[in-house]
C-alpha cells in the first residue's frame, strides 16, 4: 500500500501507531523526556500526515539493532561489575545493621544503669539479623565469583 498522501487528514490510528513509535524510541535512549513529550504532544495535534511525519523524520523507522549486520557479528553482553565488602550494595545494610544495633545498646544501657533491668533483649535484634545478614552477604558473594568463574 502506498504513503498516505501528505495533505490528507491523519486518523488516531494513525497517532497511536506514531506515539507508540515515540514511546520505543524513549525507551531505546534515543529521546530524553523532555524531547519525548514535546513529541508526544505534537503527535496527538497533528492533523495531517505531514504533520505525523515531522515528528519522526529524524529517527530510524526499526531499531538498528535488529538490522542483520548492523551491528557486528559477534553478540556483547554488559557484564556487571565483581561486588565486594566495600560495594555499596552490601556497605549501606551492614551500616545500618550496625547503627540499629547500636542504638538498641545504648538503650539498653541505659535502662542497664538506671534501673535494674538487666536482661540483654537487644540480642534478639542483633542475633537474628546479624544471622540473616551473615547469610545473604555469603550468597552474594559466593554467587558473583561462581557466576563469573562460569563466564571466563
Amino acid at each position: 500500500m502506498s504513503d498516505p498522501v501528505p495533505s490528507m487528514r491523519a486518523s488516531d490510528a494513525e497517532r497511536d501507531r506514531v506515539a507508540q513509535l515515540l514511546q520505543e524510541h524513549f525507551a531505546q535512549g534515543r529521546l530524553d523526556h523532555e524531547e519525548f513529550t514535546e513529541r508526544l504532544g505534537r503527535a496527538y495535534k497533528a492533523r495531517t500526515a505531514d504533520e505525523l511525519a515531522t515528528v519522526t523524520r529524524d529517527l530510524p523507522e526499526r531499531d538498528l539493532a535488529d538490522v542483520p549486520g548492523a551491528s557486528g557479528s559477534r553478540e556483547e553482553f554488559a557484564v556487571a561489575p565483581p561486588i565486594s565488602m566495600r560495594d555499596p550494595a552490601l556497605m549501606v545494610p551492614w551500616a545500618l545493621y550496625a547503627g540499629v544495633n547500636a542504638l538498641c545498646f545504648v538503650i539498653w544501657l541505659i535502662l542497664f544503669l538506671t534501673t535494674d533491668n538487666d536482661y540483654p533483649w537487644f540480642l534478639w535484634v542483633m542475633g537474628p539479623w546479624g544471622i540473616v545478614m551473615g547469610v545473604v552477604t555469603v550468597g552474594v558473594l559466593t554467587g558473583q565469583r561462581n557466576h563469573s568463574g562460569g563466564q571466563g
